[in-house]
């Protein structure tokens, strides 16, 4: 069986590593907000290019809180509007609910899996207030275009970064310093996990770093003093160890990646599979390798016989979760056509040529 993602293997390449910092961690005694987590955040701020991280619990916490320092900062008011992909994981959604904004979704063209100036600037309103990007896949938006029209109508930019660690502009700036701020989650399958969950925030603006570390620690300056009304959202200091000894890794684990995405786009030859865009520039880290077909449910069905794993990324819009009902009236057609016919192909920076060309093989006789 080639599995779709074999998280046990990825991390088995640090297991003397992560063991010794483990046993580095008994010996300090320091559980939470210690050294690791300060280390982690000046490492993966220089990392990004950008002058600050907070380390939080989960990407979804990273989105929220970002908002919610806006929102105690000024900058936003409850119920503003946020326009938001509606081709993107839930958590981009939730987080702005959360945040007590709302969200407007924005469709997608055909051809693409991300949105464009072009898709967001005719839903700019006066109630408009914020645009949150998503870099679907690990596929970095142009946001030149975007910061453009954002400066013109006076609105913030956030960055959800979950799929694109070390994703390059052809600005040469990384995913996490494109715009006012930015989310990464480190869930374990990302491009740069950890061995449980956890998320940051990255940004150039002091005033929201610092009203975000209040706000994960319970709106507190100082113990036992509370200026806001916070979270529980701390990145754990054994996680923040373990993503310190991963993230010197993550430059060579995004070129395997891409090397892999190549070999399929060179070799993939079907004409009931659509491959998706690649320009060759390091502004796709290919966090998912995402084809599409009218004849997914089938393919994914004659991949599986053949002992190959795949996943769909993802089978049903925010939109039409039952969670968000109240949004099921919204047409988004391009988006909802995509749900019904992405899947997504084993990729990973331990997958070998030879389970690529199985794979290969498998879709090309299909």
């Amino acid at each position: 069986m080639i599995r779709f993602l074999n998280v046990q293997q990825i991390n088995a390449r640090f297991e003397r590593e992560l063991k010794n910092s483990f046993s580095d961690f008994l010996k300090v005694g320091t559980c939470v907000l210690g050294a690791q987590v300060a280390k982690f955040e000046n490492n993966f701020a220089a990392y990004c290019g950008t002058e600050y991280c907070v380390g939080v619990a989960s990407g979804l916490d990273a989105i929220t809180l970002i908002f919610k320092g806006y929102i105690n900062l000024g900058k936003l008011c409850e119920g503003d509007e946020v326009l938001v992909p509606a081709n993107t994981y839930i958590a981009s959604v939730l987080a702005i609910i959360n945040a007590g904004l709302k969200p407007v979704f924005i469709d997608v063209s055909q051809g693409n899996f991300n949105v464009t100036s072009k898709n967001i600037a005719p839903h700019i309103t006066k109630q408009t207030k914020a645009i949150l990007l998503v870099h679907l896949y690990g596929e970095l938006i142009d946001v030149l275009p975007i910061n453009e029209l954002a400066k013109a109508n006076n609105l913030l930019v956030v960055e959800d970064a979950a799929q694109a660690h070390g994703a390059f502009s052809n600005k040469n700036k990384k995913a996490g310093s494109l715009v006012n701020a930015a989310a990464f989650s480190f869930y374990p399958s990302k491009n740069l996990g950890a061995l449980g969950d956890g998320g940051a925030i990255t940004t150039n603006d002091k005033q929201l770093f610092e009203k975000v570390q209040e706000l994960r620690n319970y709106g507190s300056t100082s113990k036992y003093i509370n200026v806001v009304k916070g979270v529980n959202s701390r990145l754990d200091e054994l996680q923040a160890a373990f993503l310190t000894i991963k993230l010197k890794e993550l430059d060579n684990d995004n070129a395997k990646r891409r090397m892999i995405a190549m070999y399929y786009l060179s070799h993939i030859k079907n004409n009931k599979v659509i491959l998706p865009k690649y320009s060759g520039r390091e502004d796709h880290v290919f966090h998912l390798f995402v084809i599409q077909t009218k004849y997914r449910d089938e393919l994914k069905l004659y991949l599986e016989e053949n002992n190959i794993e795949t996943v769909i990324h993802y089978p049903i819009p925010p939109h039409k979760q039952e969670a968000l009902k109240e949004y099921a009236t919204v047409k988004l057609p391009v988006t909802e056509q995509l749900h019904e016919e992405v899947l997504s192909l084993p990729i990973s920076p331990i997958q070998t040529i030879e389970e690529t060309q199985t794979i290969i093989d498998c879709i090309n006789s299909f």
